[in-house]
């Protein structure tokens, strides 16, 4: 998945105001203790992160 895609769903789903603020600020476990930001800027796979993001956020099946 290409960060431009993962940054589109990211919008889609929380909304131009608060996607940068969710990804900059809520720490999950599941990456390992890190942000979104912290994350991606780590190497992990944007698509491996969307993944945590609708797990841990309950995004609908069909936007996965």
């Amino acid at each position: 998945m290409r960060l431009t895609v993962f940054w589109e769903r990211m919008t889609e789903h929380f909304g131009a105001g608060y996607a940068d603020t969710f990804a900059r600020d809520h720490v999950m476990s599941e990456l390992g203790g890190r942000t979104v930001h912290e994350a991606l800027a780590a190497g992990w796979n944007a698509k491996d992160v969307w993944h945590v993001v609708c797990t841990v956020m309950g995004v609908p099946r069909e936007k996965h």
